[in-house]
């Protein structure tokens, strides 16, 4: 038989090379891969984006914001697209779309440009990751073979960031903060010409797309991140940032009276009728916000202020990676003894510890005793949450709506870790700003004319009492990451009524997270 013939035999939409499951979960863990360490491998090179694009401590925020805001928004919406467009077109269009928006953020020359491209990779990241979960059920027959690959998937999802972080810093200290984008461009326009080779088409169902919910839902929590970064810069006061705020609770009012009018919502809002489910969207987004605001304010106290090389960073962060992945590990192996309850609790304890611990950070501080130590304690804390969060926000679910409630779970990761960096920098900007003040006297009783004319071009305090500055900024905020910690620990004591018994139907229903 010839090949015009083999082709003219296949179904509409079959993969024009059946047969090798091996290749099309590479191209699929790769997508993931992909648009997960996204999220981590700009973190390392955020100083050396600040000093090429003049970026504020504050501005540079949105680098991350940006991508995290839309990725979360839309990720519904993304997973939707996919069941009524076909997966694998979808899942190639936001291939696409992100690799096209990595190329335009590395080649970025104003902030306003990086930005822009890093919304649209949020948009990208947010077609294509719930759609590359969705195509392992559909290119794998259940059973053993798909929980192997779901396997892969989880793999991949942990460690993207581990891998992100040291990625990051090799490519910013060996090229340029640039590459941290390129890289992108090569490997999905091989994910790209991969997939319709190897992945077939899935079957479509019909249905309607909520954009009002998913746009009110994103715009709504833009507005609230630009208020707090507003105020953060020019205080409370300020009338752009007031009307942020109020721009924030209608678009949010809108959002909610849209989903209970919706014939088939973005965000089923019954998902938060039972207090367990609610309870763990609460200490996930409470968590993750302290955890994104840690990490983006510790990646420039160990290079601003230890002078760590972008790849030295990188390594500084390998150790919490391990500590998480070993409390998911425990708290999987012990779930079905304890329930989930008590790993709640232990692990949001233990992040609260890391991060009152952390609030002792000074210019002095050491890397061993100010800054592993607590990312160690708040990091196993995290591990113990990860997965017992994942299988309690699918527990009592319908089977059709298990994907619903555990991508609302990753939705929520994402959108919370912006809001508390956002509410971190609002912290950091009074802080930092009242320290400067107390500073400058003494920085001009004791600088060089030269410091002193740089100062007067930069208005940025130089070493040692730029240092001070900042650490104190860091400091402050620590409170504020600890206390939403806080926020986790009550909920998860006060809360959370799940029971060992309520999770024995979840076997093999619960799949691993997005991102």
């Amino acid at each position: 038989m010839t090949t015009s013939q083999l082709i003219k035999d296949q179904k509409p939409g079959a993969a024009r090379r059946e047969g090798h499951p091996g290749i099309a979960l590479t191209v699929i863990a790769a997508c993931q891969l992909m648009v997960v360490l996204d999220a981590t491998i700009v973190n390392i090179a955020l100083p050396h984006i600040q000093d090429a694009l003049k970026f504020s401590t504050t501005d540079l925020t949105w680098v991350v914001s940006a991508y995290t805001l839309t990725f979360g928004g839309l990720l519904l919406l993304g997973g939707r697209a996919g069941d009524i467009l076909g997966r694998r077109r979808v899942f190639t269009a936001g291939i696409l779309l992100f690799t096209f928006a990595s190329l335009l953020g590395g080649l970025a020359q104003e902030p306003w440009q990086l930005l822009a491209a890093r919304v649209l990779q949020g948009v990208g990241g947010a077609i294509a990751s719930p759609t590359s979960l969705a195509l392992i059920t559909t290119t794998f027959p259940e059973g053993p073979e798909r929980n192997r690959a779901f396997g892969v998937f989880a793999a991949v999802s942990a460690g993207g960031g581990a891998i992100g972080l040291l990625a990051g810093g090799m490519l910013t200290e060996w090229l340029d903060w640039r590459w941290v984008l390129f890289v992108n461009v090569p490997i999905g326009i091989l994910i790209a010409v991969l997939t319709p080779l190897y992945i077939s088409e899935s079957e479509r169902h019909t249905g309607r797309f909520d954009i009002a919910g998913a746009l009110t839902s994103t715009a709504g929590m833009a507005s609230l991140v630009y208020g707090f970064i507003r105020a953060a810069d020019e205080g409370w006061r300020d009338s752009l940032a007031i009307g942020s705020f109020g721009a924030a609770v209608v678009l949010l009012l809108a959002f909610a009276f849209i989903e209970t009018r919706a014939k088939e919502p973005i965000t089923p809002l019954r998902m938060f009728a039972d207090r367990n489910r609610s309870g763990t969207y609460v200490i996930m987004l409470s968590l993750a916000a302290a955890m994104f605001g840690m990490f983006f304010y510790i990646v420039l106290f160990v290079q601003n202020v230890l002078g760590y090389t972008p790849i030295e960073a990188g390594l500084a962060f390998l150790p919490v990676t391990v500590v998480i992945a070993l409390g998911a590990g425990l708290s999987q192996r012990f779930l079905p003894v304890f329930g989930p309850k008590p790993f709640m609790i232990i692990g949001s304890a233990l992040s609260v510890i890391g991060l009152f611990w952390q609030t002792l950070i000074s210019s002095d501080s050491s890397y061993a005793g100010g800054v592993l130590g607590p990312m160690l304690v708040f990091g196993f804390g995290m591990g113990l949450n990860f997965v017992t969060l994942t299988i309690t926000a699918v527990s009592g679910v319908a089977q059709h709506e298990a994907g619903a409630a555990s991508g609302l779970l990753n939705a929520t990761q994402q959108v919370g870790g912006s809001l508390g960096l956002s509410i971190l920098t609002t912290v950091f900007g009074s802080a930092s700003k009242d320290e400067a003040e107390k500073q400058l006297p003494q920085f001009m009783a004791d600088a060089t004319p030269e410091q002193k004319a740089e100062f007067a071009k930069t208005h940025e305090l130089p070493a040692p009492w730029g240092h001070e500055v900042l650490t104190q900024g860091i400091s402050t905020g620590f409170v504020a990451a600890a206390s939403m910690a806080v926020l986790a620990l009550a909920t998860a004591w006060f809360v959370i009524r799940v029971r060992k018994s309520d999770l024995e139907a979840l076997a093999g229903t619960a799949g691993p997270g997005i991102g």
